[in-house]
């Protein structure tokens, strides 16, 4: 039987959002270690991961399949974002407290937190979403924009061919290798220690986006603005839930370290393939 504990706990994000976190995880990490060996193929350790993974044609299978599943997933995500707007009609999406778009308050909120870093003012509050949990966000964007439509490109060749010109592959082979090289760099070093290695984090990982939830001192410390903002509005108790089980945290916080030992493990091949590429 589940045991759970009796620390006041708030639901930040529902299944929903939750599900599409992992599927976005497992699809990164797909193209990561099927397309990261063909970008060093010349490193030792790629062409033992091609070996692992089947072969390259087996790895080129992967690495679309993955591809396939961060599309459906960022498809999905517009879908549910396109629902809110145009049948819940909540602006809220575009703009204010709840929006992931960049605001004003962001620029105020980076500039006060630099200070903050150097000694020469207090530590800034935060609402819903902080400045890079929505650069986080927005990268997303960046990604499919600029890996996802050259792979696109790269996939369905006769097509592309049957309208742009032959020179048009060269840039979106360099542009899809050098942009996916930029993303698991920014992934596996900003990411992770904006989630999981920030001081106030420590230990890591945090487990939020696979529980849904975190206990409300927490919450209250790190998105003051959002906590004070629902008490006034007598809306806190709608969002505060029975805390995850023992055995939810504890797989959760295995899943997390496996995941950040997999992602660091590939920054630091990624990292020896470029100092490996380097000119004598």
């Amino acid at each position: 039987m589940a045991e759970h504990n009796v620390t006041p706990t708030y639901r930040r994000f529902d299944a929903f959002d939750r599900t599409l976190h992992v599927l976005l995880m497992a699809s990164f990490f797909g193209l990561s270690i099927s397309g990261l060996p063909l970008l060093f193929s010349t490193s030792v350790w790629a062409n033992l991961a091609a070996r692992a993974l089947g072969g390259l044609y087996l790895a080129g299978r992967i690495h679309r399949l993955s591809a396939a599943l961060l599309i459906a997933v960022f498809l999905v995500h517009l879908a549910r974002i396109a629902k809110r707007l145009i049948v819940g009609r909540d602006l809220g999406v575009l703009w204010g407290p709840n929006s992931m778009v960049p605001q004003p308050r962001d620029a105020a909120d980076l500039y006060q937190h630099v200070k903050w870093f150097i000694g020469r003012g207090p530590r800034p509050r935060f609402g819903r979403y902080t400045y890079w949990e929505k650069f986080d966000y927005w990268a997303v964007f960046w990604g499919m924009a600029i890996i996802g439509g050259s792979g696109i490109m790269l996939a369905f060749k006769e097509k592309t061919a049957s309208i742009l010109p032959g020179w048009v592959f060269n840039v979106a082979t360099l542009v899809h290798g050098e942009e996916a090289i930029l993303a698991a760099v920014f992934l596996f070093t900003v990411h992770f220690f904006n989630n999981h290695f920030r001081p106030d984090k420590l230990p890591p990982p945090d487990i939020v986006m696979f529980t849904g939830t975190v206990p409300l001192d927490e919450f209250r410390r790190e998105h003051s603005l959002e906590y004070q903002r629902l008490v006034a509005s007598g809306e806190l108790a709608a969002p505060l839930v029975e805390a995850p089980s023992r055995q939810m945290t504890t797989g959760s916080r295995v899943l997390g370290l496996t995941l950040i030992a997999f992602g660091l493990t590939l920054l630091v091949l990624v990292l020896y393939g470029l100092a490996s590429s380097l000119p004598a």
